[in-house]
């Protein structure tokens, strides 16, 4: 056959595999409604297991052998999110976990936490995230910030949860997967990051500079370029109010202008940040897991096992739902070797048809997953 005959015979097999998979997804349809009845699990991982065997064991090749077991992973998969769909009134799921409110309780006198010192980014991210009508207190770890919505000290407490240039803060996902504390909403802060000394220090003086290992990051070109030693805090205010007490000339902060202010330091450089356009994401938390009819921003976590295709089917959810990821991070679990804990952020409300349907296929098909919280984000200039 020349060139032409062939395309038209691949036309053919084609049209016959679209025609064969509307009647496999048909029959989908009728399994689903049978599982309706009698309460049974969509997902059953032996049974597929069994079957991509089977199927593969019809190849006439080695190489088709794969094919065939990754093209039916795949039609299989496609499956299970049609009957996900089609069931999708029968996981309640979401109700037991999270409640619709109208609005964030902000009232005058609220008692807000967070970690660091005034002057610190975090204290900032509060202050545009809040205003100044609500009560605040600070503490000296992230933990801290926890416990004390634990203990009912305070009704929310604020995180750094990612930098533009940097990447993800350490510990604080798994601080939000481990504690029964959600996200209620979050705020971006322009981050100017500024080299502080003591009054009268010229930067020919600066042999140490301190800061929070973030804030070390952000400003990593221009701290080398001096060869100067750095040491991680913290902090950054919590650095700058070092460099003040100590009152020594060699000694320079990394921190904002607002950190010179409050602490009576000269400020020897204003914007030494790599990016210019730096942009540190911040968190509000609270134990109450409420979310509001404008929040625009769900995070999850799951764990998957350490097999071929996990997370490509799991991330498939988010794909068919037409669902758009924000951003993915993993850390390894330390009990279980080659498995990991995932963290998800997508666009979507949790009363979103859509975003339920994608909820339901990923917990049913992962372990340890939390939904860590659905918000709107704030954006703020520093």
């Amino acid at each position: 056959m020349d060139l032409n005959q062939i395309r038209q015979e691949i036309d053919i097999v084609d049209k016959q595999m679209v025609e064969l998979f509307q009647k496999r997804m048909l029959l989908a349809g009728e399994v689903a409604e049978n599982k309706r009845g009698t309460g049974k699990a969509i997902y059953d991982r032996q049974r597929e297991l069994e079957k991509l065997k089977k199927l593969g064991d019809l190849a006439d090749s080695e190489f088709n052998r794969h094919s065939i077991e990754e093209l039916f992973l795949q039609i299989m998969s496609i499956s299970r999110r049609y009957q996900y769909k089609i069931l999708g009134d029968r996981d309640r799921y979401i109700e037991s976990e999270y409640t619709a409110v109208d609005s964030l309780d902000m009232r005058p006198g609220s008692q807000v936490v967070y970690q660091g010192v005034p002057g610190a980014f975090s204290e900032q991210a509060m202050l545009r995230f809040f205003g100044d009508q609500v009560e605040n207190f600070h503490v000296e770890r992230f933990e801290d910030v926890i416990q004390a919505l634990e203990e009912n000290h305070a009704e929310y407490g604020v995180l750094p949860i990612e930098n533009s240039s940097a990447g993800f803060v350490s510990g604080i996902y798994h601080l939000l997967q481990e504690h029964e504390v959600a996200i209620v909403g979050s705020i971006d802060l322009a981050v100017s990051q500024a080299l502080l000394a003591v009054p009268g220090a010229v930067i020919s003086d600066i042999q140490t500079v301190y800061s929070h290992p973030q804030g070390l990051l952000q400003t990593k070109p221009y701290l080398d370029a001096h060869d100067w030693k750095q040491i991680p805090l913290a902090n950054t205010a919590v650095s700058a109010s070092k460099v003040k007490q100590d009152g020594d000339k060699t000694q320079a902060a990394v921190a904002g202008i607002r950190a010179a202010q409050i602490y009576g330091l000269e400020v020897l450089e204003p914007e030494i940040n790599t990016q210019k356009n730096n942009t540190t994401r911040f968190v509000v938390v609270s134990k109450r897991r409420i979310y509001t009819k404008e929040a625009n921003r769900i995070s999850i976590s799951f764990s998957l096992p350490h097999e071929s295709g996990s997370l490509y089917n799991a991330l498939g959810h988010f794909i068919f739902n037409d669902l758009n990821m924000t951003s993915i991070e993993s850390e390894p679990l330390p009990d279980r070797q080659w498995e990991y804990r995932f963290f998800i952020t997508f666009e979507g409300n949790l009363s979103n048809a859509a975003v339920r349907n994608a909820i339901t296929g990923v917990r049913s098909e992962s372990g340890d997953f939390k939904i860590l919280g659905n918000y709107y984000t704030k954006e703020s200039e520093a």
